[in-house]
């Protein structure tokens, strides 16, 4: 039976910077089913448009690049700048887990420069742990809980460093150089970002930048472009490397 993946980032464009190179390759090589998931409908991520404006307009723009690949899009509707680990944030994502099965989920760094990169990191832990657990949700369910905890990974914080720019070095790197245009092609969908980015980041190119990232990361594993992974390894959590398994580490 063909599995489940999901990223479950902060921002609606999150997913395609990071990930979604693997996603696409678990998708393509092993007809795995794909869910992208964001924490906030990037509400803030505009200077041109009301927060409600760019909300729409973004988690178009996110369906849109999960469309390109075949994949879902969810939102988990809390608001940008205010991600904050709560009881109702958390219940949202255990509730996403659980109606969507995932095998596998991604998620941020914990150590990144951006707070709601942080706390979607540490909600995402928290539920990969209490997605199967009959009582956390005791009553309330509307799916039913996992049967076991999923395969939790951690993506490169952006740029590869942490809040006081010291380096954040992989685990592994999964290749992605046979669906780097695939990847470009869903990041080109958030065509909101570019501006916005453009004024508060001094980012000017979207799709460049995350070739850059990559062919960084694949320069130090050999390849043309890579994505940086380090999966979580604690007690109760599988310990395979299901994605080295799969696609091979770089």
């Amino acid at each position: 039976m063909p599995k489940i993946a999901i990223a479950i980032l902060a921002h609606p464009d999150d997913a395609e910077f990071l990930c979604a190179g693997t996603l696409i390759r678990l998708q393509k090589e092993h007809g795995w089913s794909i869910h992208v998931a964001s924490m906030t409908p990037g509400d803030c991520g505009s200077a041109e448009h009301s927060p409600d404006d760019i909300a729409r307009i973004r988690r178009g723009e996110g369906k849109a690049a999960a469309n390109a690949i075949k994949a879902t899009y969810h939102c988990v509707e809390e608001r940008d700048l205010r991600v904050i680990y709560n009881e109702s944030a958390l219940e949202k994502v255990v509730r996403l887990l659980n109606a969507v099965r995932a095998d596998v989920v991604f998620t941020h760094s914990p150590d990144d420069y951006h707070l709601d990169h942080e706390q979607t990191s540490k909600l995402v832990r928290a539920a990969t742990f209490a997605a199967p657990i009959q009582n956390f949700l005791h009553g309330r369910h509307i799916h039913p809980p996992l049967e076991h905890i999923p395969h939790l990974f951690y993506c490169d914080p952006l740029e590869g460093k942490d809040a006081f720019g010291q380096p954040i070095v992989p685990a592994f790197r999964i290749d992605i150089s046979s669906v780097i245009a695939d990847k470009s092609r869903m990041l080109d969908c958030h065509e909101s970002q570019r501006a916005w980015l453009r004024k508060h980041h001094g980012v000017d190119n979207l799709v460049e930048s995350m070739k850059e990232w990559g062919a960084t990361q694949g320069k130090a594993s050999g390849v043309a472009f890579a994505e940086g992974f380090r999966q979580h390894l604690g007690h109760s959590y599988p310990q395979s490397n299901i994605l080295a398994e799969l696609l091979g580490k770089v």
